[in-house]
């Protein structure tokens, strides 16, 4: 389900605040998100994992279309992706996919800094900030502060 342009505003403002590191996409679906983070942040490098065909089709595309050197687009699932090399984390997934993140973060260990998601938050876990946003739904957006021992497993 795509985020509404507000969502991704406050993601991509959130991200400025994330240093200099690779950026993964975690469900990078038609390229909504991850095309604009890649068109932002020329400098970093940026992964967008997606297993549904079409939209993964589209988003290569686009990535083409647009020479965006700097993304990498895989069609595969995010929880058998090895994310040793991200430094942040974004994602716009279900409650039960935030706790499945959860758990592969504990287990895995990667040096994940950050991790920035769209209305679901962490189960059981203090978000370093939150921005509600002003639409409908009055929508949050969660910031965590993973590497830097921030974040309760």
């Amino acid at each position: 389900m795509p985020s509404s342009n507000k969502a991704y505003n406050t993601m991509m403002t959130l991200i400025d605040e994330t240093g200099t590191g690779p950026i993964v996409d975690l469900g990078s679906g038609w390229g909504n998100l991850v095309i604009r983070i890649a068109k932002k942040n020329p400098q970093r490098k940026i992964v967008g994992y997606e297993l549904s065909l079409l939209p993964w089709l589209t988003s290569t595309l686009f990535k083409k279309v647009l020479g965006l050197k700097n993304l990498t687009l895989h069609r595969q699932n995010f929880y058998n992706a090895n994310l040793s090399t991200a430094s942040v984390l974004v994602c716009y997934l279900y409650p039960k996919a935030m706790e499945k993140i959860k758990n592969k973060l504990r287990l895995e260990q990667p040096q994940v800094d950050f991790l920035i998601s769209n209305n679901f938050a962490l189960p059981s876990s203090q978000p370093y900030k939150v921005i509600q946003l002003d639409d409908f739904y009055k929508s949050p957006i969660y910031l965590y502060r993973i590497a830097k021992g921030q974040l309760e497993f």
